[in-house]
């Protein structure tokens, strides 16, 4: 029999059994792999013992999975909270415009190396082999509705509405406030943030829409009326992913014009990264030497990332949109018709409506309930000096990461405690790779996670578990598996021979 076939075969099991019948074969799984291992984190034998171990910011896809992984570890006592309603976790259905993923349906994602746990398992159980070969990108909307059904299959328990506001150092432990908790101070021993895209970063809002009416300029993440631009002039700013889904939207609402303002003179058409996609860029880039981690972050953001063909089409096929290059903007301002845009070229334009398509600026100082000791986060910046063709100002604002996952301090010393918060999401790119914030290397990422951090907390209960090695005292043996024997006497020995 081919592997085609076994594939083949494997793959058809899961089409059309619904999906009561994937979380019976998933806890199958789950039971024949010893999930969840014991747990082995010494939490009330310390001198002062936290009342959680982790807490997890974040239950979108980062938090669920940086969840399983700790539990797969033998981590239990972990909290996971999410600031926003069950069921709108992470961008999918808030200020996602997408009509489809980028990635290849096929990908694993955070399936975390089970078959059961995977897009593909779900889509098939749910609507069969024929819909899944028929599938070309995944559908954002339905793309949450796989997360949420993997939350439900692993019962991971978010709490959601909760919001965290406070992070003291209390010794050993962290102090934090939760806004919306029914216990609002907890003490922990270690805080991931698994918080996705804008994990440690801020709407990028650039100078020239200060002083503007926010009722006439939003950005791309922001909660956008688009039913209210019906027969107005909009403008986008950029052409990236974002730019180009919020354009559409704008279109699609009925805006009688959209017109992409592009600082560029050429439509970026070549994802880069896509060039070296592999297991061993993945397992490799932490390794390599902050002037190539720089080098080929740096050039992944000054080519950039193009968007989505379907999401260009989705726009380009309406008549009365236009895309213009060479326009930077330089000053936008308020007219009584609406806005005038000027543009560094010298020209200008008239609109009713502008969004910024700007993305995101990676900034720890946007995590306020760090206070003080966010400026005391390691930057790039700070850590690393590129040839003046390979500066970039945005790069140089991504945290300077240790391996695993955890902040550096600028100032050795005066915030110790930074050493105890994981950056599990796109703020670790720089010195990770894409491992904590897209779905190719999402599983990976959370591995890594969970390797480190269960080193972390065995090395400091060390003296505890040495006393259990010690202390252990159960037999193998029961002293009924053998007899007692004396050796023969050596001087009959001789005569015999």
């Amino acid at each position: 029999m081919s592997d085609s076939t076994i594939t083949a075969q494997t793959a058809s099991s899961y089409d059309g059994i619904g999906l009561d019948a994937l979380e019976r074969r998933l806890q199958d799984d789950l039971e024949c792999l010893c999930y969840p291992s014991a747990n082995w984190v010494a939490s009330t034998e310390r001198e002062h013992p936290a009342d959680a171990d982790v807490l997890i910011v974040g239950g979108g896809m980062c938090g669920l999975l940086a969840w399983f992984a700790l539990r797969t570890a033998g981590i239990h006592n972990v909290r996971i909270i999410d600031q926003s309603p069950v069921g709108r976790e992470g961008p999918w259905v808030s200020y996602a415009r997408m009509e489809t993923l980028r990635s290849p349906k096929q990908l694993t994602g955070p399936a975390f190396g089970m078959a059961s746990l995977t897009f593909q398992a779900w889509y098939r159980a749910s609507f069969g082999a024929e819909q899944w070969d028929e599938l070309d990108k995944i559908p954002r909307p339905q793309w949450m509705e796989y997360l949420r059904w993997y939350r439900k299959a692993l019962q991971v328990p978010v709490e959601n509405n909760v919001r965290l506001t406070k992070v003291e150092s209390q010794g050993e432990l962290l102090a934090l406030t939760l806004d919306g908790a029914q216990t609002p101070a907890i003490t922990v021993r270690k805080l991931i943030y698994a918080t996705g895209r804008d994990g440690i970063a801020k709407a990028n809002i650039p100078d020239f829409v200060s002083g503007v009416d926010t009722s006439r300029w939003a950005h791309s993440s922001h909660d956008i009326d688009f039913t209210a631009l019906k027969g107005k002039r909009v403008a986008v700013v950029g052409v990236g992913a974002s730019a180009v889904d919020n354009a559409a939207e704008a279109l699609e609402a009925g805006a009688c014009e959209v017109r992409h303002l592009i600082r560029r003179t050429e439509m970026p058409t070549i994802n880069k990264m896509m060039g070296i996609g592999s297991y061993g860029f993945v397992a490799g880039y932490a390794e390599l030497s902050d002037e190539w981690r720089w080098r080929f972050m740096q050039y992944s953001f000054a080519t950039q990332t193009p968007s989505p063909r379907g999401s260009t089409m989705r726009v380009s096929r309406h008549e009365n949109a236009w895309f213009h290059f060479g326009k930077a903007v330089s000053a936008v301002r308020e007219t009584a018709e609406g806005l005038l845009i000027h543009f560094a070229d010298g020209s200008q334009l008239e609109t009713d409506f502008l969004i910024l398509g700007t993305g995101f600026s990676t900034d720890p100082l946007a995590r306020r309930e760090l206070g003080e000791a966010a400026a005391n986060i390691l930057l790039w910046g700070d850590a690393y000096t590129p040839p003046a063709h390979e500066e970039n100002a945005d790069l140089g604002r991504f945290p300077y990461l240790s391996d695993d996952f955890t902040f550096r301090e600028k100032q050795a010393g005066d915030t110790p405690w930074l050493r105890h918060v994981y950056c599990f999401n796109y703020g670790a790119t720089a010195s990770l790779g894409k491992v904590s914030g897209d779905i190719p290397g999402i599983s990976e990422g959370a591995r890594w996670l969970a390797k480190s951090l269960s080193a972390r907390l065995y090395q400091e209960d060390i003296s505890i578990h040495w006393q259990h090695m010690q202390d252990y005292s159960r037999p193998e043996l029961q002293g009924d598996e053998w007899t007692p024997s004396e050796l023969p006497d050596s001087s009959m020995a001789r005569e015999a021979i």
